[in-house]
């Protein structure tokens, strides 16, 4: 069976009519390394609001202590022990800031009333009648200057460390190594009781014992990077070319690790946190007067039974402190990781 013949016309196969100004032409936005980042840190939902809390967290610890009017070293022995009240929320009854207290035996106290006390205080009162918002805010801007400070010197010392460790290698890298080997076996605990010995309890003798072994989980990661990459074509151009070797630690190396050296600055940061808390809960920390969440959450712990608020706000903070600082870290960790990129 014959089928008819299709005919095309002609100008079906005429050239197609390029235009040369389009072939070079960029249809994606060029992105910087910290822009990709950004954009990827922006689809993680959880560290965006980590960040936003941290944020306001970070915020109400610089401004907190001056928003109730009240010295948080202030003893008012006649105020003491006064359970939460605010004056915009005291009316709404699930909301513990009526001012009112429950005993042991389901009766409710009114301190207030009893104390014939007006002023308001929005987190309550400790045993020696000091305002516990004020207190509280006081405690995280000196948690988290010790973290800060100590995140600080693990990451000068522990970058530098591991990157000369990692690039000379040989004999250098095998002593560097051992050293750091001894310090982690020396437990965290027995550092800061030989320091507290020498020095007083207090921010410097804290600082320093997180500082003393806490670098050295940095210095490993970097010295790994820097191993991988001291071989690169990069590298070697830039020795080729007659660079000095802390030229190129400093100046090619570190610059392409950054984001491995902020995951890991981010991860330290919490666990100095918590490290702190811990120390002064069980009194190797900061003495009074000085307040910190661990000295708060030492105080809050004794009358957990009689008076749960002074234990309640410190630990929340706590826990916002170290959830936000560790899901930011993971939305971090994702957006620095080539391996996620499409």
């Amino acid at each position: 069976m014959n089928h008819p013949e299709k005919r095309f016309p002609k100008e079906m196969f005429e050239p197609a009519q390029i235009d040369q100004s389009l072939i070079e032409k960029i249809e994606k936005p060029s992105l910087s390394f910290w822009q990709d980042a950004w954009l990827r840190v922006r689809k993680n939902k959880a560290a965006i609001v980590s960040l936003v809390l941290l944020i306001l967290l970070i915020f109400m610890a610089l401004v907190g202590p001056f928003l109730s009017g009240y010295d948080g070293e202030v003893q008012r022995a006649e105020h003491s022990n006064l359970p939460p009240r605010i004056a915009a929320l005291e009316n709404i009854s699930w909301l513990p800031f009526d001012g009112t207290l429950t005993s042991r035996n389901g009766d409710t106290l009114t301190p207030y009333e009893d104390k014939r006390i007006e002023e308001y205080y929005w987190f309550g009162t400790d045993g020696l009648g000091r305002d516990l918002f004020t207190r509280l805010w006081e405690g995280v801007q000196i948690s988290l200057l010790i973290a800060f400070l100590a995140t600080a010197l693990d990451m000068i010392v522990g970058v530098s460390y591991g990157a000369i460790s990692g690039y000379f290698g040989g004999r250098v890298d095998s002593a560097m190594q051992r050293v750091i080997e001894i310090l982690n076996g020396i437990p965290n605990l027995v550092i800061v009781i030989l320091l507290i010995l020498v020095l007083e309890p207090g921010i410097l003798s804290i600082t320093l014992a997180l500082a003393i072994t806490g670098w050295t989980t940095m210095a490993r990661v970097v010295r790994g990077q820097v191993l991988k990459m001291k071989n690169q074509e990069f590298a070697l151009a830039s020795k080729t070319l007659g660079a000095t070797d802390l030229r190129i630690i400093f100046r090619h190396l570190l610059p392409n690790m950054v984001g491995v050296i902020i995951i890991n600055t981010m991860f330290t940061i919490p666990n100095a946190i918590f490290f702190e808390a811990f120390l002064s809960f069980i009194g190797l920390g900061l003495q009074p007067p000085d307040a910190s969440l661990g000295t708060l959450i030492e105080e809050g712990f004794k009358v957990m039974l009689l008076y749960p608020y002074q234990l309640l706000f410190p630990s929340i903070v706590i826990s916002l402190l170290m959830i936000t600082f560790n899901l930011l870290a993971d939305g971090l960790r994702d957006a620095f990781d080539p391996k996620m990129r499409d």
